[in-house]
């Protein structure tokens, strides 16, 4: 399963690409509004943080199937290989996803709340689906099973279409997502820290570390003992 980074905001993306191996990072116009800057001066910079290789995705916001063509023609050509123009599943943005994929731009298909969603896009010729996991929780759905039903589809109906999953409020979602195949989720910079965030696991590291101490005096290490 690859793992997104969902934010836009660069120190975030700069410290955890450091640290993780993180394969791309998610916008969408909400999270580009947060940080008060001009969206492609952003866009810009997140991709000359992650590498040419990394993928980027970011939505188009025209509502007509025309506009959402344009804005999509307009997010590849600026940010080049590997980036995803994401297009809401609407019957706009269906008809935009077909004349689109009929010429090559990667598509993520977003806001998808059902199974069917997801299906019509991935016909459509999306390469990812974004299904949103806490905004189906809220609906009185299970969020993790409908975006494993959605992974299934595609599975059993041989559809070249992978599953972003978006929307985490905890890492035991972005767990049961990984166990079941699912091709990729995008998480909150916070909720990526809590993947490997333990009291336990620090107080082990912490009694490694004053043991070898005891034995090899203090601030010793293996390249210094």
């Amino acid at each position: 399963m690859k793992l997104l980074i969902d934010d836009a905001d660069v120190d975030a993306i700069t410290r955890l690409i450091d640290y993780y191996p993180i394969d791309g990072v998610t916008t969408n116009p909400s999270i580009l509004a947060k940080s008060g800057r001009q969206p492609f001066d952003v866009l810009k910079e997140i991709r000359s943080i992650i590498g040419p290789d990394a993928e980027l995705h970011a939505q188009v916001v025209a509502r007509d199937a025309a506009g959402m063509i344009e804005d999509a023609k307009r997010i590849v050509g600026e940010l080049g290989p590997n980036t995803f123009a994401k297009v809401p599943s609407v019957p706009e943005g269906f008809k935009a996803m077909k004349t689109l994929s009929a010429a090559g731009v990667p598509i993520t298909a977003t806001a998808i709340y059902t199974p069917l969603q997801a299906f019509i896009a991935a016909k459509s010729g999306a390469s990812y689906a974004a299904p949103y996991i806490n905004r189906i929780d809220n609906m009185g759905y299970d969020g993790v099973a409908v975006v494993c039903a959605i992974h299934d589809i595609f599975r059993a109906n041989d559809l070249d279409c992978n599953v972003l999953a978006a929307s985490f409020k905890n890492s035991q979602q972005v767990l049961e997502l990984a166990k079941h195949g699912v091709g990729a989720s995008t998480v909150a910079s916070s909720v990526i820290d809590g993947l490997v965030k333990n009291a336990a696991i620090d107080a082990a590291v912490d009694a490694f570390t004053a043991d070898f101490e005891g034995l090899a005096g203090a601030g010793r290490t293996m390249a210094t003992c």
